[in-house]
């Protein structure tokens, strides 16, 4: 399993991505359904401070104070820097919550700066926050994973094993190849549809999608489904699911799915839609 999620638009968000152990957003009922995981979570990003993405955040510090688990792990947070009712929120959370017996690190961040998770030698993985367009008075971010790795330098490419092993031996594994970032995934919280340069070459491209139909929409503050295909078809992530769906669509889930999957058929990329009313595992 890679995502546990939950999204119901207006209600509650939140991801759990278990290989790092991170958390995108804290709705409502994320501890309860998550339980003793949520001891677990090394960090948590909060996209902005609407109270469907942030208002779990409280229940997971109480949780992890008194429950049965291990403490000896801090718990960090990082939010756009700004974001005002993020910032009253977590000031509330540190007066409630005076005798925490573990550390409770705010981290409050910038766009393009990196968050260090993991690094071993040349391989790294770290995520990047990026603005996204949501609300004028709300600061709201997007995030990217991003992996650094190395390959073959272009020249080397085509060798067979043996004489890439004579090279490594000859020049070392240095000089013949050459480090690249990839993205693992990208979540673009709650925004209009995420520029393409933001989206182009992830792996999974994880993207609100509150309206199937943009004529239900009243103000451009979330995404249509026929505003998202465009922007697949250029970006040509190899996953995508969308959620964050109003309970409006709920019934008609099985109609829009078949429907992008026969706009994108023959293509190379698997389809998933988060059920408003579900937990959706993957």
């Amino acid at each position: 399993m890679e995502f546990l999620i939950f999204s119901k638009a207006l209600y509650s968000t939140w991801i759990f991505y278990k290989p790092e152990r991170l958390l995108f957003d804290a709705g409502e009922g994320v501890s309860t359904y998550l339980g003793n995981r949520i001891f677990a979570i090394s960090s948590i990003f909060l996209t902005h401070g609407h109270v469907d993405h942030i208002s779990g955040l409280w229940g997971i510090v109480n949780s992890r104070n008194n429950a049965m688990g291990d403490r000896e792990k801090p718990l960090q947070v990082y939010y756009p820097r700004g974001n005002r009712a993020i910032e009253a929120y977590l000031d509330f959370i540190s007066r409630a919550n005076s005798d925490l017996r573990y550390h409770f690190r705010e981290h409050p961040v910038e766009a393009g700066s990196k968050i260090f998770l993991r690094k071993a030698g040349s391989f790294e993985r770290y995520i990047v926050p990026f603005k996204v367009k949501h609300t004028r008075d709300e600061i709201s971010f997007g995030y990217h994973l991003i992996e650094k790795r190395s390959r073959l330098k272009p020249e080397y490419a085509g060798l067979d094993p043996r004489e890439i092993a004579g090279l490594v031996k000859k020049l070392g594994r240095d000089r013949i190849t050459e480090n690249y970032e990839s993205k693992i995934l990208t979540i673009s919280g709650d925004s209009m549809a995420l520029p393409v340069e933001e989206a182009k070459g992830t792996h999974t491209l994880i993207h609100e999608c509150t309206f199937m139909d943009i004529k239900e929409r009243k103000f451009p503050n979330h995404v249509s489904i026929e505003e998202l295909i465009p922007l697949i078809h250029e970006a040509r992530p190899k996953r995508v699911i969308l959620y964050h769906i109003s309970t409006r669509f709920e019934r008609r889930l099985k109609h829009y799915k078949e429907m992008i999957e026969k706009e994108f058929k023959g293509e190379d990329m698997e389809f998933h839609f988060v059920h408003p009313s579900k937990i959706f595992k993957l």
